[in-house]
């Protein structure tokens, strides 16, 4: 099922809490809406789901309008955070409850329900009540609630927020793997970059209700078209610096933490459209493109070094502006607090962005 949100707004008083959003979603996609607490992704779901009516703009599934549809008329299956199990009933019950509303006979219920548990591995469950359940059972009781009525759209408002960490990686490749095989439509809503990166066919990230970008996981981490997305994806985060880009002839320098760096001329005409006479700028560099080497660009002194298991993770001031830039290190590199270190970078992995706007000045 084709979905397309076109103008979507939804105001609380003066409050915009969705502002305009323009998105399109294709037939048997999954997409991510991404975004810190407050964003408007939750809000966007629940006018989706039917719960919420938009104040202005266009909800439409397939050629269909669907603003003025109710909940129950869409087709839409919805798995939420606290799983929402009605416990007094059993997990079977709880899963053919969708069933039960449209009054399907009680043998096609039971042969739906054991086709999907199979899928799930909950078929020895189907007797236990919700409490009687474990965090990551409850959340395959209510993902079957969901599928079985051959939704339309499955909408995930943040599944995974209340499982343990090893759980939530064996249980995200499950629900993306379900999606694939039965090809539905999915809007996943998370606040965690990791979770969208790793499901997600394409991204929507939303800032204070706006969409800041819409694109694919490796296009948003490898061309972020603004400062937020830079920042908010990829962990560790992007380093963010206060930098100035100067001519020196034919060259273009950016001069940054005490060093002046030339652009490659494949990033210098990039520039083209950008000013580049002398200007301040945002210099962006993910830490993983910053290695230590006694040749490196960049010196400085590591202020803590924190290990991340396979690697450690320095935090260095650069130069005399005391710049703090976070750098990654093969563990037992010897890197300990004091230790000068020079930090040598690829310039063909640098970001750009205006000082002002926060937009990339590499990527349109």
């Amino acid at each position: 099922m084709e979905i397309r949100l076109e103008g979507l707004s939804k105001h609380y008083g003066q409050v915009a809490a969705v502002d305009n959003l323009e998105l399109p979603v294709r037939d048997g996609e999954f997409v991510a809406l991404l975004g810190p607490s407050g964003c408007g992704k939750t809000t966007t779901l629940l006018m989706l789901a039917g719960i919420l009516r938009p104040t202005a703009g266009t909800i439409r599934f397939g050629d269909k309008v669907v603003n003025l549809v109710p909940p129950q008329e869409r087709n839409i299956g919805m798995v939420f955070q606290s799983y929402a199990l009605y416990p007094h009933m059993t997990a079977y019950q709880n899963i053919v409850y969708p069933l039960r509303l449209r009054k399907v006979p009680e043998a096609e219920m039971r042969q739906r329900a054991e086709k999907i548990a199979e899928r799930l591995e909950i078929g020895s469950l189907f007797s236990r009540k919700p409490g009687e359940l474990s965090g990551g059972q409850q959340q395959r009781v209510a993902l079957a609630r969901g599928l079985i009525k051959h939704p339309d759209i499955l909408l995930f408002d943040e599944p995974l927020s209340n499982l343990d960490a090893r759980l939530r990686l064996t249980t995200r490749g499950e629900i993306k793997r379900l999606q694939r095989e039965f090809g539905i439509t999915s809007i996943y809503v998370t606040h965690d970059q990791v979770e969208a990166l790793t499901m997600a066919d394409r991204i929507a990230v939303m800032k204070a209700g706006k969409l800041e970008a819409y694109a694919t996981p490796n296009e948003l981490y490898e061309r972020p078209r603004t400062r937020f997305v830079a920042s908010f994806i990829g962990h560790p985060p992007m380093n963010l610096l206060p930098a100035a880009l100067a001519q020196a002839g034919e060259k273009t320098l950016v001069h940054v933490a005490d060093t002046a760096l030339e652009l490659p001329a494949s990033l210098a005409q990039r520039l083209n459209g950008n000013s580049q006479s002398e200007r301040e700028v945002l210099f962006g560099i993910r830490p993983e493109d910053l290695v230590p080497d006694p040749d490196g660009q960049i010196a400085g002194e590591v202020d803590l070094v924190e290990p991340l298991g396979r690697e450690d993770m320095l935090v260095v001031r650069a130069g005399n502006t005391q710049t703090q830039i976070h750098a990654l290190a093969p563990v037992g590199s010897g890197f300990t607090t004091g230790s000068q270190v020079r930090l040598r970078l690829d310039p063909e992995r640098i970001h750009l962005f205006d000082s002002i706007t926060e937009r990339s000045l590499l990527w349109s």
